[in-house]
């Protein structure tokens, strides 16, 4: 293991992430239909200048196969910004990002659909995690026991839209945990209030870890990460503050927050 653990999984080098945000909307985000009329309508007319936001400043480290990761940090501080960079969903500015092997965005690569079936979503989400139609049968009873959502009604039969914020996302955390991943990228996924189904995903990482996987995890459950992670990594305004072991980089941004300035919203990620 400690030779395995030197291998590097992911490599920042110095990443910086910048995108412009028109009338408010994130970049990636849907919008509204009164959002995209506005931008049918303003074809051919000259775009108004959006808001520039430098989200990622600079920042590099090196992730090691078998480890757990946790990145916290204040929000809007680059976080889920970064995990989409490392997914190549997200084109950096400066820098590069180097990864070794297929790095999987939960959320992101199982991409549920709210008008089918948990069941249907099930085997659209193992699809799109790589895995075989056959496979997927395999593991189906697994996927569905696991999250737990089948335990007070037939929910599986039930179209995605019916489910809570936390169902869905134990659905999609038991789907992407059913396979072994090089890099597995988890935004937010582990914070359902459920604390059973969080014992059992800190179990499936643990086990993801020890199949020479690597696992980043942003929560903002600092006990989730202490729990789940043996490393963190802390993001402010888009720097990295702090990279260490993930109780003492835990207890540095605990005791940042608890300063009154850290309470006001900072605007030095908005550029120009």
């Amino acid at each position: 293991m400690a030779e395995e653990r030197k291998t590097p999984t992911v490599v920042a080098d110095g990443v910086h992430i910048t995108y412009t945000v028109h009338g408010g909307a994130h970049p990636g985000g849907r919008g509204n239909a009164t959002a995209a009329l506005g931008r049918m309508l303003r074809r051919g007319r000259t775009a108004p200048a959006g808001r520039r936001v430098h989200a990622v400043r600079g920042v590099s480290f090196v992730a090691y196969r078998g480890e757990a990761i946790g990145l916290i940090g204040s929000n809007g501080s680059g976080k889920s910004t970064l995990l989409k960079a490392i997914a190549g969903l997200q084109p950096v500015s400066a820098g590069q990002v180097y990864t070794q092997g297929r790095p999987s965005l939960l959320g992101v690569n199982a991409a549920l659909m709210n008008d089918l079936t948990g069941e249907r979503n099930v085997l659209l989400g193992g699809l799109a995690m790589g895995m075989s139609r056959t496979e997927v049968r395999e593991r189906y009873d697994g996927i569905v026991d696991f999250s737990g959502i089948n335990e007070k009604d037939d929910a599986i039969s039930r179209p995605m839209r019916t489910y809570s914020s936390g169902m869905g996302a134990r659905l999609r955390f038991s789907i992407a945990a059913a396979k072994s991943h090089d890099v597995l990228l988890i935004d937010e996924a582990l914070s359902t209030g459920d604390a059973r189904f969080r014992r059992r995903s800190q179990r499936r990482i643990d086990e993801l870890r020890a199949e020479a996987g690597t696992v980043f995890l942003v929560s903002h459950s600092n006990s989730t990460i202490t729990e789940t992670c043996e490393r963190a990594l802390w993001l402010e305004a888009g720097t990295l503050r702090m990279d260490g072991p993930a109780k003492e980089v835990v207890a540095a941004y605990e005791e940042f927050t608890a300063k009154p300035e850290a309470r006001t919203p900072s605007k030095q990620d908005i550029a120009g």
